[in-house]
């Protein structure tokens, strides 16, 4: 820590800002386009993007949680609740074909690098492969009625089993049926409409290309402030199966531990010093994490303090 830059790590903090913008852009511009938020400013719609991450980290059903939030706050802008959750899919389906084209790039990229171990380009491939078949899955899933209900029944079945051993209560249910089904039944019914709205997701998808750029610069600019240059590409393949494993396995707030775990030993596998590569990734993470907690749970009580609490009615 006695050699960190201080000025370049302050530039995480305007980087994460216009990083928050940007994912908050891809669900923003699409409603703008539909003739939404008209009287929202630009620093709300960001200042709502770090709420929705805050929740997201916070909470342990990220997703639901973040559609509910949204969905609560976007009705104060008189946006309904199935035009919010179709953002919001518009938000997920978009960052993963952005974080799929930079990722395939990003593999090409350090296949040119003979400094790169022939084993771990495989491994990336591989693990670019699993992602696809598994949005692929789901996108199949959610384009019928049919299969979106066995979807919900069979995730109703796994998660209130899981709930009832953690607590231990055999009548306990996180999940109740009536919701859980409408809310897959109206993925359905986006996914559907979506489809008729093509021309429109070019703008969400280059501001969700953007957002996954700078996600890897924030962490470059860590290494940045401890003297240290890491190869880009190589970076941004360790950032990305650190998502992966994240998002498959982990269940800690924002996959602490895990995602820090599998960056660290990628990036020593690409030849990255082991003190750098922990000094580099802890650094980082410590940073936006305090910054993404810190202000996101600010913004989050001046929210609950000005509308009070989510109706329990909004949540899955």
């Amino acid at each position: 820590m006695g050699q960190v830059n201080i000025w370049v790590l302050l530039l995480l903090v305007p980087v994460q800002f216009i990083s928050y913008y940007a994912i908050g852009e891809v669900m923003f511009s699409y409603l703008r386009s539909k003739g939404d938020l008209k009287g929202m400013s630009r620093f709300k719609m960001a200042r709502i993007s770090l709420e929705l991450n805050f929740v997201n980290h916070i909470v342990p059903v990220p997703a639901a949680a973040g559609f509910s939030y949204l969905g609560w706050m976007l009705k104060k802008y008189d946006v309904g609740v199935g035009r919010a959750t179709m953002a919001q899919l518009i938000r997920y389906v978009l960052s993963f074909l952005s974080f799929v084209s930079l990722l395939i790039i990003a593999v090409v990229a350090v296949a040119f690098d003979y400094n790169i171990s022939k084993s771990i380009i495989i491994l990336v491939s591989l693990a670019i492969l699993f992602v696809v078949i598994l949005f692929s899955l789901l996108i199949f899933a959610i384009s019928s009625k049919r299969r979106v209900l066995s979807l919900s029944k069979f995730i109703i079945k796994i998660v209130n089993r899981f709930v009832r051993i953690f607590y231990r209560r055999k009548k306990k249910k996180f999940l109740e049926v009536d919701k859980t089904n409408g809310f897959f039944v109206e993925m359905h019914q986006d996914y559907v409409e979506i489809l008729k709205e093509k021309r429109i997701l070019l703008v969400p998808f280059a501001w969700a290309i953007l957002n996954m750029l700078l996600d890897a610069v924030l962490i470059l600019i860590a290494f940045w402030a401890l003297g240290f240059w890491i190869n880009p590409a190589a970076l941004f393949i360790a950032f990305c199966l650190s998502s992966i494993v994240t998002l498959v396995f982990s269940v800690t707030p924002g996959g602490a531990g895990v995602y820090e775990t599998v960056m660290i030993a990628f990036l020593i596998s690409t030849g990255v010093p082991a003190e750098v590569a922990v000094a580099g990734t802890l650094l980082a993470r410590a940073a936006l994490l305090i910054g993404t907690i810190g202000f996101g749970y600010l913004f989050y009580q001046l929210t609950i303090n000005k509308y009070g609490k989510i109706p329990k009615s909004t949540n899955i």
